[in-house]
């Protein structure tokens, strides 16, 4: 028989990472899947002698989305060189490390390459090819479960927007989520006017057809300007900006013409038309007047202009800072592009009463940036920042 081990001999226990993860928000609020799943975790850990040296919760995160914090900090522990603060990560089952079969795999090369394995206490699987076979079958059947009851979710979605129903996003500006009925345990909501943000939208849209009274029609700029002037800020309670105010005056909702499922929720990416569900709205902005509004943006937008000619790279962009509020300068032209500038982006967002702001020639300021001395330029071999 062989000699039994010294004390100095005997290996040590591995070392454990736990991952746990539920789908949803409502899961991680109800705190009942992330308690069992860590203590059948610690259950396995202790049958086996393992110890457990960290845990990574990640709670409300899809398994079909990599982009998830815990995650990839578990995966850059692992692999960041060296010997890794652990030996195998615990899972409840494959679907919680991942839903997407592509994903699962690189994920365990990645950590194999390591020397970390992935253990699934549900589905005990070894590393031979009958195991690996076995675990990419369960790895496909998850991502097919988790698309069709997307498919399934968003089918029960798109009917609940039909009978005029809010399915559960931020309410957009002006409008605030109210519990219209109920549906046996389900509060069924609906969109309804906020009347102290709907009188704000009908500022913005009254400010940029007529103006204030002391002067004609305004720009979506001089708007964002006069509203952070005149003390009005957003829900948040920030300034208001270009691209707000922009999004305000474009959006259908508010002549009650709200559209759901316009969008892929991972990617962004704009559906087809015949895609979208019309979902009936109080209207804050009578149709003619938003029409109007439409019109007279289309008119003002620059990609309907003759093309500017660009002779030359922008020099000092992301160098150049303006010097009363550290904002970057941007470029700004006159003239339909014949005269160029830099011009405090804070002040081109939000108004003078965010910054006062400076524009300086473009040419200029390249100008005395070319011409400074070769010694200066020496000991500063990384172009510094330019207050202007």
């Amino acid at each position: 028989m062989p000699a039994a081990l010294k004390p100095e001999q005997t290996e040590a226990p591995l070392r454990a990472a736990l991952y746990f993860r539920v789908s949803t928000g409502r899961q991680a609020e109800s705190d009942l899947s992330i308690p069992d799943q860590r203590r059948q975790a610690l259950t396995y850990c202790a049958a086996r002698g393992w110890d457990v040296a960290i845990e990574f919760v990640e709670p409300g995160m899809s398994g079909t989305d990599d982009r998830r914090p815990e995650l990839q900090r578990l995966l850059d522990m692992a692999t960041a060189g060296g010997a890794p603060p652990f030996n195998v990560v615990i899972v409840h089952s494959f679907s919680r490390f991942a839903r997407d079969h592509f994903a699962l795999e690189m994920h365990v090369r990645r950590l194999r390459k390591a020397g970390v394995r992935l253990v699934s206490i549900t589905q005990d699987l070894g590393d031979d090819p009958m195991s690996v076979m076995v675990r990419q079958v369960f790895a496909l059947f998850d991502e097919y479960q988790s698309k069709e009851n997307a498919k399934h979710t968003l089918r029960a979605m798109q009917e609940n927007a039909r009978q005029g129903f809010w399915n559960g996003s931020k309410a957009p500006y002006g409008y605030a989520v109210m519990a219209a009925e109920q549906r046996g345990a389900k509060t069924k909501k609906r969109l309804a006017i906020d009347p102290v943000e709907a009188e704000v939208v009908r500022l913005i849209f009254r400010l940029f057809r007529e103006g204030d009274g002391a002067s004609g029609p305004k720009g979506v700029k001089a708007v964002t300007s006069w509203l952070n002037e005149h003390g009005y800020r957003t829900r948040l309670g920030a300034r208001w900006g270009i691209g707000q105010l922009h999004g305000i005056l474009t959006r259908a909702t508010y002549k009650g013409e709200h559209r759901f499922n316009r969008k892929v929720w991972k990617t962004r990416q704009a559906k087809p038309d015949a895609d979208h569900v019309p979902v009936a709205v109080d209207p804050i902005i009578d149709a003619t007047t938003f029409d109007a509004v439409q019109t007279a943006l289309k008119s003002r937008n620059p990609k309907v202009l003759p093309p500017r000619v660009v002779t030359g790279p922008i020099l000092l962009t992301g160098i150049a800072t303006c010097a009363g509020c550290g904002g970057g300068m941007t470029l700004r032209t006159g003239k339909t592009g014949r005269y160029r500038y830099y011009t405090c982006s804070t002040c081109a967002r939000q108004g003078k009463s965010a910054c006062k702001g400076r524009s300086i020639p473009m040419d200029k300021l390249d100008r005395l940036m070319q011409e400074r001395k070769p010694a200066e330029q020496a000991q500063s071999p990384t172009p510094p920042q330019m207050r202007a």
